[in-house]
C-alpha cells in the first residue's frame, strides 16, 4: 500500500510543477546567499585569528560554502526538471534521472542536518576557543615592542571599539593583567616601586583600561583611571556609571556576532519540502504515462510499498548485489585458474617438441 497516496488532476500537477519551479529558484538564491555567508565567515574568522586559540575552528566556514555551491547546483537543476514536467512528452528525457535527483538530494538533506547541529555545538568550541585567544592578547598588549606581538595593541583596541566591549569577561579582567610596558613606568616614582613591590609577580596592576573600553555614548568625560575608586572623581560612583565603560566582554560580543552568522539553517525546511513535492510530481508524472492518457488524473505517493515493504525490497536488492559479486569473484577466479593450467599445458608440449 502506497505510502501518503495523494490524486492530481492535469492542473493540479501542473499548478505543482510551477510551484515547485519557483521554490527550486529560491532554494538556488539560499544556496548563493550561504555561500557568500560562508566565505564571509571564514573572512572574518582569519581576520582575527590572534584573538583566538591555535587551530581555531574552519570546518563550519568551509561547510557553509560547500553547501552553499551544492545547493545551487541540485535546486538550479531541479528547476529546469520542474520546468520541463509541465509538458508531459518532456518529462521522459529525466524520467531516469528524477529518482537518482531524489536520492542524492536526500542524502544531502541529511548532511545539512548534521551541518546544523555541528553550527549549533560549535558554540561551545568557539567560546573555548576566543576565552583562550582573548586572554592571551589582553597579556600581550603591552609588547608593541616584541615582532609578531606588535600589532596585537592594535587588533585589541579595535576590537573594543567596534564591537563596543571591554575585556575578555568584562572590564575588570584588566585590573588582572599589566598592560602598560614597564618602558612606559617611571620607576624614580615611589608609588610606582610600591605598586610594584606589593604584586608577587611584581606585575604593576591597577584599577584603569585602556581608552578603546570608554563608552562613547557616556555624558561625561571618560574616567579610565582609578575606576573603583568614588572619591577620585565628583559626583561619581562606580558601580552606577554604567554608561561610562563598554559592560560586554569582547568574548560574548564575538561569540553572539559569529553565532548569529552560522544560524542560517533555514535552507533545510526549504529543501525538504522541495524534495516532498518533487517525489510527488514524479510518481504521479509516471503513473499518466502507465495510463497513456496525458490529461488523464493520477496518484503520487512518497513510497509506492509501506516503510517494512521498501526496507525488505532495498534489502534483498543489497543482498542479491552481494551475491552476484561473490558470483562474478568466484567466476574470476575459476577463469584464471584455467588459464594457468593452459599456459602450463602449453609450456609441456612445448618443452616435449624440443626435447
Amino acid at each position: 500500500m502506497a505510502v501518503l497516496r495523494v490524486k492530481f488532476t492535469k492542473t493540479k500537477r501542473d499548478k505543482l510543477a510551477q510551484v515547485l519551479w519557483i521554490l527550486n529558484w529560491v532554494s538556488v538564491v539560499t544556496g548563493a546567499i550561504l555561500f557568500s555567508l560562508g566565505l564571509f565567515l571564514k573572512v572574518e574568522i582569519n581576520r582575527r585569528e590572534e584573538l583566538m586559540a591555535e587551530g581555531a575552528i574552519q570546518y563550519v566556514p568551509n561547510m557553509l560554502i560547500a553547501v552553499g555551491l551544492i545547493a545551487c547546483v541540485i535546486n538550479f537543476l531541479g528547476g529546469k526538471i520542474c520546468y520541463d514536467c509541465v509538458d508531459t512528452t518532456k518529462f521522459l528525457r529525466w524520467k531516469l534521472i528524477m529518482l537518482p535527483y531524489i536520492i542524492f538530494t536526500f542524502f544531502f538533506t541529511f548532511c545539512v542536518l548534521v551541518g546544523a547541529l555541528m553550527c549549533y555545538s560549535m558554540r561551545g568550541e568557539l567560546e573555548d576557543s576566543l576565552n583562550v585567544g582573548l586572554t592571551q592578547a589582553m597579556r600581550f598588549y603591552k609588547d608593541t615592542d616584541i615582532p609578531g606581538r606588535c600589532f596585537l595593541k592594535r587588533t585589541v583596541d579595535l576590537l573594543q571599539i567596534e564591537f563596543h566591549c571591554c575585556g575578555n569577561n568584562d572590564y575588570k579582567d584588566w585590573f588582572q593583567i599589566q598592560w602598560i610596558s614597564n618602558r612606559y613606568l617611571d620607576r624614580s616614582r615611589k608609588e610606582v616601586l610600591d605598586r610594584l613591590r606589593s604584586n608577587v609577580e611584581g606585575k604593576y596592576l591597577m584599577d584603569r583600561v585602556p581608552f578603546s573600553c570608554c563608552n562613547i555614548n557616556s555624558p561625561r568625560p571618560c574616567i579610565q583611571h582609578q575606576i573603583t575608586n568614588n572619591s577620585a572623581h565628583f559626583n561619581y560612583e562606580h558601580q552606577t556609571e554604567e554608561l561610562n565603560l563598554w559592560m560586554k566582554g569582547c568574548r560574548q560580543a564575538l561569540l553572539d556576532y559569529y553565532t548569529h552568522i552560522t544560524h542560517s539553517i533555514g535552507l533545510t525546511v526549504l529543501i525538504l519540502s522541495v524534495l516532498t513535492g518533487v517525489r510527488y510530481l514524479q510518481t504521479s508524472l509516471e503513473n499518466v504515462l502507465k495510463h497513456g492518457d496525458p490529461n488523464s488524473e493520477s496518484d503520487g505517493w512518497l513510497l509506492e510499498n509501506s516503510f517494512i515493504e521498501t526496507a525488505r525490497t532495498n534489502l534483498n536488492i543489497i543482498k542479491s548485489l552481494g551475491k552476484s559479486n561473490q558470483i562474478d569473484t568466484e567466476l574470476g577466479q575459476e577463469l584464471q585458474l584455467r588459464s594457468t593450467l593452459c599456459f602450463c599445458v602449453e609450456n609441456y608440449e612445448q618443452s616435449h617438441i624440443n626435447a
